[in-house]
């Protein structure tokens, strides 16, 4: 069983920072692949970026440039650092494993941006 743990959610000011840490444990965390999602109030979830076991990246068009995603798989952990955060980053953000026992969300952590 894969459990899945965020933090580093909080309130920021537009412009600011916030880094985001998923820990996962029973997992072949090196060789699945990672992903953040965010929710807002009233929309789908999306993917914001998501790390191959092997270390390739890709992100949503709204966050190039700004977020990037990381992983230590020495910890299982993976990471997003969020910059020149906006008011419609806002939401709840998740992170998925995805490997061959199928998918396994964390309970999320809220990223409110507003001054």
């Amino acid at each position: 069983q894969v459990h899945l743990v965020e933090s580093g959610g909080g309130l920021v000011q537009p412009g600011g920072s916030l880094r985001l840490s998923c820990a996962a444990s029973g997992s072949d965390f090196s060789i699945v692949t990672m992903g953040w999602y965010r929710q807002a109030p009233g929309k789908q979830r999306e993917l914001v970026a998501a790390i191959l076991g092997g270390g390739t990246t890709r992100y949503a068009d709204s966050v190039k440039g700004r977020f990037t995603i990381s992983r230590d798989n020495t910890q299982n952990t993976m990471y997003l650092q969020m910059n020149s955060l906006k008011p419609e980053d806002t939401a709840v953000y998740y992170c998925k494993h995805s490997g061959g026992s199928g998918a396994y969300w964390g309970q999320g952590t809220q990223v409110t941006v507003s001054s």
